[in-house]
């Protein structure tokens, strides 16, 4: 299993083969991500939106994008936010 250390600086770098694994270089940016306390998971955040499907197991649910404005707009209604008419923007 690769390990790196943590410098005083709180730096580390990550092993060429964790590199090579989640297709990262120079420049890349990388997330932690928190599935639980005490427990992250290393992801590239510079890979396409559709590589990361099913990082977080199956839906749950089918959701339409119908739903989705349905409820965008209900929750912003609650916030006393206005909310534009499709295809138009809010002032």
């Amino acid at each position: 299993m690769p390990t790196a250390t943590l410098t005083s600086k709180g730096q580390i770098t990550i092993p060429a083969e964790v590199r090579r694994e989640l297709n990262v270089g120079t420049g890349d940016r990388i997330e932690f991500v928190q599935v639980e306390p005490g427990r992250y998971e290393v992801v590239a955040a510079t890979r396409s939106v559709r590589e990361l499907k099913g990082l977080f197991g199956p839906a749950r649910r089918t959701v339409s994008i119908d739903e989705m404005n349905r409820t965008i707009a209900e929750r912003a209604a609650s916030a006393g936010l206005r909310v534009a008419p499709k295809g138009r923007r809010a002032r």
